[in-house]
């Protein structure tokens, strides 16, 4: 058994005795889960659990939506509004082999919630299970939607094409994401954009190739794959205004097979992010020109294969000043809220977001006296269990005042 807390700097006065009481319960979830982890649409192990616990309890839902999503369906018995609420939790983990030595490690081998989804999702399921003994404490519906496939290929996108914004019309929406960016006892929130718009390219570079004592005779397909890299910087310091904040990376080369052969071919792969939205279509148009351009002066020619998979991150306003007020009761510690904390990772919560107003924000999850730092992605992430229960609290009072509002 866990104890209620960890040693912790954090005051916790702000999260109700229940929720505290309910610590070692939300520990316990998402240790489980931990161990269980499932790449996007494979998440069955999951949504069993999840499903297992709503139905213990008598929370209506649904399953298999978007293949593995749920929806859980909770309505206030108080008086008063008949505003719905939506609450988003992504369950998915990604092909990573954990390095971490805990109890609770990943047994299924390759794959790992290095992101903290685990955690979301017990958190969601916390917030449900009180939600639904305290129903008659708030008035309105929230739904909470459990989706799949955050890391890939997206599963926000089919939740909504299969109607989990609707009967009831859900009329906002928020999300959260442990964050290890951010110290335990913090809150990152802020209105407009927080995270990147997310795309994507992979080209493949026809040329010539040869004997690499006679280069004449080539058409050298890793000369012009290196121009091209070195071009594509220039897209963010020449042509994207210095206000609006970008990145082209190039993260994958790919060519040759000895030192003495000039590659007829080489491949390479880039992310493209940004925050304006304003800025889509643009960042393709302009990646194509250049390699058009600098494989026509070679006489090669190329392939390009481009995606846009996520809009940027953009919250409403007013939704975004609801989570702030809620997480300035709940938080207090000499940092508290944080309102400078985008970042350039991409989410698909950025769909639900185009479709409802709504806020996603941080809850700092990271505790370096424990060793739990580590980026998100890394073998070794982990993060302080302390913020599932913070997590559920905020989720809770913004139920509370949205449906009270």
């Amino acid at each position: 058994m866990v104890s209620t807390f960890p040693n912790s700097f954090v005051d916790l006065s702000g999260v109700r005795l229940e929720i505290r009481s309910l610590q070692p319960q939300l520990v316990e979830w998402r240790r489980h889960l931990h161990q269980k982890p499932e790449l996007g649409f494979q998440e069955k192990l999951t949504a069993e659990l999840i499903s297992r616990q709503l139905q213990t309890w008598g929370i209506d839902h649904q399953t298999g939506i978007a293949e593995t999503g749920i929806v859980a369906t909770i309505k206030g018995k108080k008086p008063g509004s008949n505003k719905v609420l939506a609450i988003r939790a992504d369950m998915d983990a990604l092909p990573i082999q954990e390095l971490n030595q805990v109890s609770y490690k990943s047994q299924h081998d390759g794959i790992m919630h290095a992101c903290g989804h685990d955690g979301h999702t017990a958190i969601a399921v916390g917030t449900a299970y009180y939600l639904h003994r305290h129903c008659q404490d708030f008035s309105g519906t929230v739904k909470i939607i459990f989706q799949p496939a955050e890391e890939g290929p997206g599963g926000a996108k089919p939740m909504i094409s299969a109607g989990v914004l609707k009967n009831p019309d859900v009329d906002a929406i928020i999300g959260l994401h442990l964050w290890n960016n951010l110290p335990l006892g913090t809150v990152g929130v802020r209105p407009g954009a927080l995270m990147a718009a997310v795309e994507c390219f992979n080209c493949t570079i026809l040329g010539r190739g040869g004997h690499g004592a006679m280069p004449h005779q080539t058409i050298d397909s890793v000369v012009v794959a290196a121009q091209i890299v070195n071009a594509l910087q220039t897209i963010v310091s020449r042509n994207v205004n210095p206000i609006d904040s970008a990145v082209v990376t190039v993260g994958e080369l790919h060519a040759g097979t000895k030192l003495n052969i000039i590659a007829d071919t080489a491949r390479m792969s880039g992310t493209i992010r940004y925050f304006n939205p304003d800025l889509r279509g643009f960042f393709h148009q302009r990646v194509e020109q250049i390699i058009a351009g600098v494989c026509h002066s070679h006489g090669a020619e190329y392939e390009l294969e481009y995606c846009s998979l996520y809009p940027p991150v953009i919250n409403d306003p007013a939704m975004a000043e609801l989570v702030k007020s809620v997480a300035e009761e709940v938080i207090e510690t000499p940092l508290g809220v944080v309102p400078e904390c985008q970042t350039m990772g991409g989410e698909d919560m950025s769909f639900f977001l185009q479709e409802v107003p709504g806020c996603y924000f941080f809850v700092g999850s990271a505790n370096p006296e424990k060793n739990l730092a580590y980026p998100h992605h890394h073998p070794r992430f982990d993060f302080d269990e302390t913020a599932l229960a913070i997590g559920v609290e905020i989720f809770v009072r913004s139920v509370e005042k949205f449906c009270h509002g």
